[in-house]
């Protein structure tokens, strides 16, 4: 049996790493750590471009047009969408997480889910740097390890 998985160091690709401001503080953690984890593991601060989009429901459209230019290797989806007292927030997660997927496989291109949907702002909190690790840096991983495994499968 040969069994084929994309590896956590890169070279030669592009990120396009999308990042949501509403709920700022907490994004901006998981930014750093997406951008931090790209560079870490080879990826040359040029070739990340970050896009600021006003929230989590924003993201599929800017990660289509973001795909559409042909110019990334994988995009990275940042927010956190927090919930309150209204339906709002299932609103908002189910639809970004259901674009930010159409636009991975309508564009053959891996769109990683670095979108937090949370309970309450200390769950956040914990997922964005503290005790449950940095999900944006988890977000770039996945990404570069998906670029890996295409990259080998198209070989």
């Amino acid at each position: 049996m040969r069994t084929i998985e994309g590896q956590l160091a890169i070279r030669d690709a592009r990120f396009c790493v999308i990042s949501a401001r509403f709920n700022e503080a907490i994004v901006d953690r998981l930014t750093d750590g997406a951008i931090t984890t790209l560079q870490r593991l080879g990826v040359e601060a040029g070739e990340i471009h970050l896009l600021r989009v006003p929230g989590a429901f924003e993201l599929p459209l800017a990660a289509q047009r973001a795909a559409r230019t042909r110019q990334y290797d994988a995009i990275v989806a940042l927010a956190a969408v927090i919930r309150g007292a209204t339906p709002h927030f299932d609103y908002v997660s189910g639809q970004c997480a259901a674009g930010l997927s159409r636009v991975s496989l309508d564009a053959d291109i891996p769109v990683s889910f670095g979108v937090l949907t949370c309970d309450s702002i200390e769950q956040a909190l914990e997922r964005a740097g503290t005790k449950a690790g940095n999900k944006g840096a988890d977000a770039a991983m996945t990404a570069i390890e998906m670029v890996s495994l295409l990259r080998q499968l198209d070989a």
